[in-house]
């Protein structure tokens, strides 16, 4: 499936990334959201703005996180459509295609809350870390056999079920000095040290944890239903840095998947790449970006965002990580978008439905607060990409009217950082079981952009 477009961006993006966790894989690759700090920003070029080829991988499984390692192997994780079991894929994006796409090997693990385990990311040994359904954090490595086939494997498990108790971790990450953080949907915080022991913290009561967490050298931050934390290790204990609660509005927004806040806290900065912390809130009827210090939690601006989108009058939210770079920090839309389903304890959503009308919005922050560089009306439907290597935003966008349908198309999608243009757009499988699901991409080290959807996962290479 071919598309011509224009010349790639110019790249323009200007700022540092935080520097690399010596616990995670490359950079870029081994988190949903790229790194530990969740900027959905990275090193490598994505395809470009055509003409591209388009592959479909059907894994008869959703597959949010895709991953790829310092070997070149990609690890997803992926959930069935029958039975909801959460299952490990090993893919050599080399190989000849299977009856499961390229899945070279696969591994079942315990099945748990919707959103459990779906924020696993790849150690420095190219080692899945995850919490499976039976609350045990476990460490997934892959090896090749002597006739050629792969295999995944149990490599390490630490049982984290007295500090987590009946609940589902949600959020998970490394840190600088080695210990593996975790936050539960029912507001847990802790972490796995040296010794093997999950030490945490409530958070207080009704406070819910739905999205993942961020971590930088300055702290580890999580973002609740209620306010923006970041937290630290204080010898064995887990200690509250700074709080900040902000407007989680009346109710859940359609769109959403829970009521409060949809981003993972996102670390950025013109100085360290971690200078400022930003999550986007649930105000009503204008959700706003918040710019906080890292290092002190004091609030650096707020902005509302998304209006360009909302010029109709109908609310914004966004249910998705900020994309955070420099000076820069980039917000998309997802007001009304249709979700399946949504975790447990989501409360209803007012009103039920609405039209999904999309939009992004790029905020620079300047010496005195920060102000709207520009503002679109693009109807992403996948968790953005910035490319630092070609200034690209990279996502998939659900084409057909605001008011959704089982029969709307999907395109690859390319965006010019400097001014928020669409530069490129390529036709992807358009059916229902193609939908991308406000889900995150992996852009490989070799510039191909590998999509998880509702059914498997989507390749868009540059033909």
């Amino acid at each position: 499936m071919l598309c011509a477009g224009p010349a790639t961006a110019t790249p323009s993006v200007s700022g540092p990334l935080a520097p690399a966790n010596p616990h995670l894989g490359p950079v870029g690759t081994s988190t949903m959201h790229g790194d530990a700090g969740s900027s959905d920003v990275t090193p490598l070029p994505g395809p470009g703005t055509g003409p591209h080829e388009v592959t479909a991988f059907p894994m008869m499984a959703a597959c949010p996180t895709v991953l790829q390692g310092s070997d070149g192997m990609i690890v997803s994780l992926c959930t069935t459509m029958i039975g909801q079991i959460p299952t490990i894929h090993l893919i050599d994006p080399k190989a000849d295609a299977t009856p499961l796409g390229r899945s070279v090997a696969q591994l079942p693990l315990a099945k748990g809350s919707l959103l459990g385990g779906v924020y696993a990311y790849l150690d420095n040994e190219n080692r899945l870390v995850a919490v499976d359904g039976n609350r045990q954090l476990v460490r997934i490595s892959h090896a090749q056999n002597p006739d050629g086939s792969w295999r995944l494997e149990l490599a390490d498990v630490i049982d984290l079920s007295g500090a987590v108790a009946d609940d589902n971790v949600t959020g998970l990450a490394p840190d600088w000095d080695g210990n593996v953080w975790f936050a539960t949907g029912h507001g847990t915080v802790g972490y796995v040290g040296a010794d093997r022991i999950a030490h945490s913290i409530a958070l207080p009561e009704g406070e819910q944890v739905q999205n993942s967490i961020s971590t930088s050298p300055t702290g580890t931050a999580v973002a609740t239903t209620h306010a923006l934390y970041q937290l630290k290790r204080s010898g064995d204990e887990v200690v509250i840095d700074w709080r900040q609660p902000y407007d989680r509005g009346p109710a859940r927004n359609p769109g959403q998947l829970s009521w409060g806040t949809g981003s993972t806290p996102t670390y950025f900065g013109p100085s360290t790449g971690s200078d400022f912390l930003t999550i986007v809130d649930n105000a009503h009827p204008t959700v706003s970006l918040h710019v906080y210090r890292a290092d002190t939690g004091a609030e650096v601006c707020t902005q509302p965002v998304l209006s360009a989108a909302s010029k109709d009058g109908s609310p914004s939210g966004s249910e998705n990580s900020p994309v955070g770079i420099g000076h820069s920090v980039y917000v998309a839309g997802t007001y009304g978008y249709p979700y399946p389903t949504t975790p447990e304890g989501a409360g209803p959503a007012v009103p039920a439905t609405a039209p999904f009308n999309g939009g992004m919005t790029r905020v620079d922050i300047d010496p005195v607060g920060c102000h709207v560089v520009w503002d679109n009306t693009i109807r992403s439907s996948a968790v953005p990409h910035l490319s630092t290597a070609d200034g690209s935003i990279y996502t998939v966008t659900r084409d057909g009217n605001p008011s959704t349908s089982p029969l709307d198309g999907y395109s690859f999608a390319v965006i010019d950082s400097k001014d928020g243009s669409q530069i490129g757009s390529t036709p992807l499988p358009s059916t229902i079981l193609n939908d991308t699901l406000q889900m995150s991409a992996l852009i490989t080290e070799s510039g191909e952009y590998f999509q998880g959807t509702i059914s498997g996962i989507v390749r868009v290479r540059a033909n």
